[in-house]
């Protein structure tokens, strides 16, 4: 039976998770405390506690799995499943996939300019500086232990819940200008999408970037979902002028356009959110009243 190993289990794996429940997968997963885990258990998944600082006490699941999904994300000390249970994954007699999870950060800022799965990575955030150590972590295991790692970049990820659309009807949405600025974006439901195809063709080595077509400013973004919504956009606020925290200006400081082309010749993904309009029309039709 298949079994996919969640390390950690935010967004993302939540969504993957639940296609492969209903699949007939067997899940495992690791949260941050005991509350979390009993949640988890409540629904049927099969959870231990993990965060970071101690091995799991319970290998028993992990020695079942076949596939890894790995996306609690590096520390000050590095890659915490890296750093505590690498051996351990080398030595599981039925694994067939592990999917690390990292960030389009690791490009750094190219003014603009779109970038690739080869460019160079330059990073200067210390939440890219810590993914690139990280990913190359993970990249030496295919070498060196036969892991069969797979890096996935992630653009900016959103979805039902988590989404322009649920900020403004939260009253939390800010439109921030910064003119020229690009982010990249990425459904949850295309990256479970790519996963999927990745699991189902197995590369070990690979690295995909994974977002949409179509880069663009964050406040755009919101206008446009505050259009969808028939309400007026929030103020705009000059960046220069936003209360920011260290962590969201960080997010400002690195101006990209990721290119896609490789999750679809190499993977056969066809993205069903191709840009923000797209992907904010489906959450509004899902989430009506």
């Amino acid at each position: 039976m298949s079994h996919l190993f969640c390390f950690g289990f935010g967004f993302t794996a939540r969504r993957l998770a639940a296609k492969y429940k209903v699949a007939g997968w067997s899940i495992s997963a690791t949260a941050r405390s005991e509350d979390k885990c009993a949640a988890l258990k409540a629904e049927g998944i099969n959870c231990q506690v993990f965060d970071g600082t101690a091995p799991l006490t319970d290998l028993t699941a992990l020695e079942k799995t076949t596939h890894i999904l790995l996306s609690a994300p590096p520390g000050e000390a590095g890659d915490p499943v890296f750093n505590l249970h690498r051996d351990d994954l080398a030595a599981l007699p039925n694994l067939q996939w592990v999917g690390y999870l990292s960030a389009t950060s690791v490009y750094g800022d190219t003014k603009g300019a779109p970038v690739d799965e080869n460019a160079a990575l330059r990073a200067t955030t210390v939440r890219g500086l810590r993914r690139i150590e990280s990913e190359e972590d993970w990249l030496n295991c295919v070498s060196t232990i036969g892991l069969p790692v797979h890096v996935f970049r992630l653009a900016g990820i959103y979805g039902p819940g988590r989404s322009a659309i649920d900020q403004l009807r939260a009253g939390r949405a800010r439109r921030i200008i910064k003119e020229g600025h690009l982010f990249s974006r990425i459904h949850v439901d295309d990256i479970v999408s790519v996963l999927d195809a990745s699991i189902k063709r197995v590369w070990p080595g690979s690295i995909y970037n994974v977002c949409d077509d179509e880069a663009a400013m964050s406040s755009t973004v919101v206008e446009y979902a505050a259009e969808l919504l028939g309400v007026e956009p929030p103020p705009a606020i000059p960046f220069d002028d936003a209360d920011l925290s260290d962590m969201a200006r960080s997010f400002y400081a690195d101006n990209r356009r990721i290119n896609n082309q490789l999750i679809k010749s190499a993977l056969g993904v066809k993205l069903a959110y191709p840009n923000y309009q797209v992907g904010l029309q489906a959450i509004l039709a899902e989430t009506a009243d």
